[in-house]
């Protein structure tokens, strides 16, 4: 998110968080501060892939970020750094069919939660789904976050989903209008048919 006006529009609809990307390659990267806008409760995340502590600190400051979601390269320890300064931290996953499950393990102590996306060409938004079925092969404990193309078309799908610690379902491209800007009446629907 990064529109003002789109954003007043998304808080006012039953999502649990709000994402922004500090990603300059990102088609989606925040440019603005939004001091004005009221969240009104939802969690802002601030979105970075490989970014140095210092980039991150200065601006989950500016934006009074309190979770973190680490999309590249970042280490257990790069993670755990963050966390001991009381941040929660949502580090991403690329997965695909090889995509070797025990390498979460690592991360468990550091992280709040993971986010499995699909391994594509670039870090998340690459707008395509991988076979959720290689989500039974997580044995574990830390909540995750499922990500990676969905759209209208995987209400019914979304709706059967039973895997163990399953938190969040996260809405991006596949209810975009133009990269960073939310079709609301669709995203209201899809999160009313699931939510019920």
């Amino acid at each position: 998110m990064r529109d003002p006006d789109n954003l007043n529009e998304l808080v006012a609809i039953p999502v649990d968080y709000i994402g922004l990307i500090f990603y300059e390659k990102s088609k989606r990267f925040v440019q603005q501060n939004f001091q004005k806008i009221d969240f009104q409760g939802k969690e802002k995340v601030g979105v970075f892939v490989n970014a140095s502590l210092e980039f991150i600190l200065e601006k989950s400051q500016q934006f009074d970020f309190k979770t973190i979601q680490l999309h590249g390269k970042e280490t257990p320890d790069f993670c755990a750094i963050l966390k001991e300064r009381k941040y929660k931290i949502i580090k991403a996953f690329s997965v695909d069919n090889s995509f070797d499950f025990s390498e979460t393990k690592k991360y468990e102590s550091s992280c709040d939660y993971f986010l499995f996306d699909t391994k594509g060409k670039l870090p998340g938004g690459n707008g395509y789904t991988f076979d959720w079925e290689i989500l039974k092969k997580y044995k574990g404990e830390t909540p995750f976050f499922l990500s990676g193309g969905i759209n209208s078309s995987h209400k019914n799908i979304l709706k059967s989903l039973n895997f163990n610690h399953l938190h969040a379902i996260d809405l991006n491209s596949g209810f975009e209008i133009a990269p960073a800007l939310k079709d609301i009446s669709l995203l209201k629907k899809f999160i009313e048919y699931v939510r019920t």
